[in-house]
């Protein structure tokens, strides 16, 4: 559903991404993992056409995500990390908005089946501002979510939420599994064992590490640590 070959991004001099290539198949959730300035929200960004690559090949669901742009967001829901969102709108209004938006025809049966999978319908006529931060993240899941799309791609979903939050969000993302393709970059190594098949692991704009949490001996955060053990030194001196 996602391919990805050989895709670099420059800023000016500086390379964010280099020659980073992976695929996520139907129905996988993937953790996608790295220190801070790692290169994945450039990356994620990439992915879901908010910023061109300087070089390298995406493939959404089949579709050149960079020569058919439009075509390939269609197939796919983002949420990025924090969710815009209009506060002084109703959930049901900002909703119903922004199926518009995205074209839905029908959109009162979207709204209401992404507030469903969300699990938010019980706030949907509450003002967006007076929500807690738990219910903002929902409200911004419900956006990725309605269009139905096969393919979710969801930066820092669970940033800013206490324990409580974080298990009910990481239990709605659990349950797309076989589902919806999930591509899913968190900093919370627990939630990644606990939800994903897959993880990929990128250090300064290279991919390091391409596994699955469950066969391997080692905890994924001793992996983590490993591969990124400098970037930690250099970030405390």
């Amino acid at each position: 559903m996602i391919e990805v070959n050989g895709l670099s991004r420059r800023y000016g001099s500086r390379l964010a991404v280099s020659d980073v290539s992976f695929r996520v198949e139907p129905g996988q959730i993937v953790g996608f993992l790295g220190p801070n300035g790692a290169g994945k929200t450039t990356t994620l960004r990439m992915l879901t056409g908010y910023l061109a690559p300087s070089s390298g090949e995406i493939r959404i669901d089949g579709i050149d995500a960079v020569g058919s742009s439009i075509r390939a967001r269609a197939r796919l829901g983002y949420m990025p990390e924090g969710v815009p969102l209009y506060k002084e709108m109703r959930v049901d209004e900002y909703l119903r908005y922004r199926a518009t938006l995205k074209g839905i025809a029908k959109p009162n049966p979207a709204v209401n089946r992404a507030l469903q999978l969300a699990a938010v319908s019980d706030a949907k006529k509450r003002i967006i501002g007076q929500l807690s931060k738990g219910y903002r993240q929902r409200v911004g899941l419900a956006d990725a979510l309605i269009a139905d799309p096969a393919i979710l791609i969801l930066d820092e979903p669970t940033s800013g939420l206490d324990p409580n939050q974080v298990r009910q969000f990481r239990e709605l993302i659990r349950g797309f599994a076989g589902n919806k393709t999930v591509l899913l970059s968190t900093h919370i190594l627990s939630e990644v064992e606990a939800v994903c098949d897959r993880v990929i692991i990128i250090r300064r704009g290279e991919k390091v590490a391409d596994l699955a949490p469950r066969d391997s001996e080692t905890s994924l955060e001793d992996v983590f640590a490993q591969l990124t053990a400098d970037d930690s030194a250099e970030a405390r001196s």
